[in-house]
């Protein structure tokens, strides 16, 4: 037996080749899944997931999870061999149960779990597709002593890194050049260092974070076109900037104030791109309200240095 969260697992040898498992865990009036992974990812797992129906009925499927999107979760697939007429599923004071016989020699010791969400409705004929979990974990099982241990999801340190370098580098050195380059030209020079400084720094954190995200992606073949695209996006208008500055034409230039236009217009696109698509990477990370908060407040600490910045620069034009 394993106990996890309010998921508990509990298991038994029956037989040479037949092993007895039951998960519960408590009641959202959707389903429960449990994996049987490879390596302790969910994707490649092969799952039992079984729910009741708002009218009574209980269901089990077997899934093979080929992927993230719905089209590669496959019903009635998978290399679990369940014994026929031993599987129920049911609810009892506020938990659910699903229980099955499984003909194997060894079960797989990596186990992944997931607790549908109530707002989605359970699967149903004729397609069962699974909607998205509310909760997933992964754990490391040993089945002679019964103990476990929750395993750390698939790359977490470079999915860290690739949200961190992408989050100082693009949301927060950027528009903080930006501002720079906008305040603080009464520095005579040193604002022109301070900017550039500030921006090249920026690109190299948020092209590294670039670079992560699209190794994370190959790895995990995860459905994240939306948030790839954005990051693209944003790195090839970083690289227009970086080339923009390098052909930058003479200050007394006829061309200047349309290069200015450019420049200006360009920054503040990519700036809006990166604060977007930083915060879609945190949802669909599920980093949860810690991210959301941590780099929304600095985003608030920046608008107001913006808004004090911004008035004085107003009243010092109306002095002149």
């Amino acid at each position: 037996m394993f106990d996890l969260f309010f998921v508990l697992i509990q298991y038994s040898q029956v037989g040479t080749s037949l092993w007895n498992f039951v998960l519960s865990a408590p009641d959202t009036n959707s389903y429960i899944a449990i994996g049987f992974s490879p390596n302790g990812r969910m994707v490649g797992s092969s799952a039992v997931v079984g729910w009741v129906a708002s009218g009574g009925l209980a269901t089990m499927k077997r899934y093979f999870l080929g992927g993230q999107t719905p089209s590669q979760v496959l019903v009635d697939q998978g290399d679990l061999q369940i014994l026929g007429n031993t599987s129920s599923v049911f609810t009892d004071s506020a938990r659910i149960y699903i229980a099955f016989q499984l003909v194997t020699n060894q079960p797989s010791e990596r186990l992944v779990y997931a607790i549908g969400d109530r707002n989605d409705p359970v699967p149903s004929a004729p397609s069962y597709r699974l909607p998205q979990h509310r909760s997933q974990s992964s754990i490391r099982l040993n089945y002679a002593s019964g103990q476990g241990s929750q395993t750390t999801a698939p790359y977490s340190n470079l999915k860290r890194s690739h949200g961190m370098l992408s989050m100082i580098g693009w949301g927060i050195l950027i528009p903080l050049g930006a501002m720079v380059a906008r305040y603080f030209k009464h520095l005579d020079s040193l604002w022109f260092y301070m900017h550039t400084g500030i921006q090249s720094l920026g690109f190299i954190l948020g092209l590294a974070g670039v670079i992560a995200g699209l190794v994370l992606n190959d790895r995990l073949d995860a459905n994240v076109g939306k948030h790839k695209g954005l990051g693209i996006t944003i790195l090839v208008l970083g690289f227009l900037q970086i080339t923009a500055f390098l052909a930058r034409p003479s200050v007394d230039a006829k061309m200047r104030k349309y290069w200015n236009w450019y420049h200006h217009n360009a920054g503040r696109l990519m700036i809006l791109f990166a604060i977007a698509n930083i915060f879609y990477g945190i949802h669909l990370a599920k980093a949860g309200s810690s991210w959301n908060g941590g780099y929304g407040v600095v985003l608030i600490v920046f608008v107001i240095i913006v808004v004090i910045l911004e008035l004085k620069m107003l009243r010092k034009n109306r002095r002149v």
